[in-house]
């Protein structure tokens, strides 16, 4: 699966759209991770527990997004879009990726 921000993939042709396809992963932040993160913001410093969390629910989100443009029958993604979110008080993240399902060729 080609996934791309970009309208068209070069060197290849798109021979068909699917729609629009969306992957969401809202996850909750645990309480060691907040902890953390509330003493950093004191005294300064990346927030390695926010940061691990935030990589796993954007790898998941495209990644079932992947899995729904598969389903479709498409072979890549064009015009992805990965939102960020916090929900709740603070303590809950929402990534959502979305992009438009299509089937490819190379060009020739």
């Amino acid at each position: 699966m080609i996934t791309t921000t970009t309208p068209a993939i070069e060197g290849y042709r798109i021979t068909g759209y699917y729609g629009i396809v969306f992957g969401e992963v809202i996850t909750g932040i645990n309480f060691l991770r907040d902890f953390g993160a509330g003493i950093r913001n004191i005294v300064g410093g990346r927030s390695e527990g926010y940061e691990e969390e935030l990589m796993q629910a954007r790898t998941q989100a495209i990644a079932e997004m992947e899995q729904r443009a598969a389903a479709m029958g498409a072979h890549a993604i064009v015009g992805v879009d990965v939102d960020y979110e916090v929900l709740g008080q603070g303590n809950m993240l929402m990534v959502s990726a979305s992009g438009t399902a299509v089937t490819v060729e190379a060009a020739a």
